[in-house]
Order: C-alpha cells, then sequence, then structure tokens
C-alpha cells in the first residue's frame, strides 16, 4: 500500500488548491487572533480612562433597585 494517495493527472493543482486555502485559513485565524487582543487593549484602555460599558451602568442599577 503506497504512502501517497493517486490524485491522477492534476494531484498538482488539488494539492495548490488545499495549500492556498490552509494559508487564507491561517491568516484568517491570525487575523482574529490579533483583532481579539487589540479589542481588549482598547478595552482596558478604556476602563482606566474612567469609561465604562453600558451593560455594567445596567447591571449596577438593577442591583440598587433590587436592594
Amino acid at each position: 500500500m503506497s504512502a501517497m494517495i493517486d490524485l491522477g493527472p492534476h494531484a498538482a493543482f488539488i494539492l495548490w488548491a488545499y495549500g492556498i486555502a490552509a494559508g487564507v485559513l491561517a491568516c484568517l485565524i491570525g487575523w482574529i487572533v490579533a483583532d481579539y487582543r487589540r479589542q481588549l487593549r482598547r478595552l482596558a484602555q478604556l476602563e482606566a480612562a474612567g469609561i465604562t460599558r453600558r451593560s455594567s451602568r445596567i447591571r449596577a442599577r438593577s442591583k440598587v433597585t433590587q436592594a
């Protein structure tokens, strides 16, 4: 049994297509991870400056009204 599957006369095209698709997918994942980290840093900067999230104000208000 051979280690490589016979892809026929179009093997080069198939392998290049899979390689390019994997490369694009890796780039998209990298972009998402970088954007996530950038958003976390920006959020930390805003909170350090005293700007809070609207959702935290709603939670704080609901705790006050429940008490």
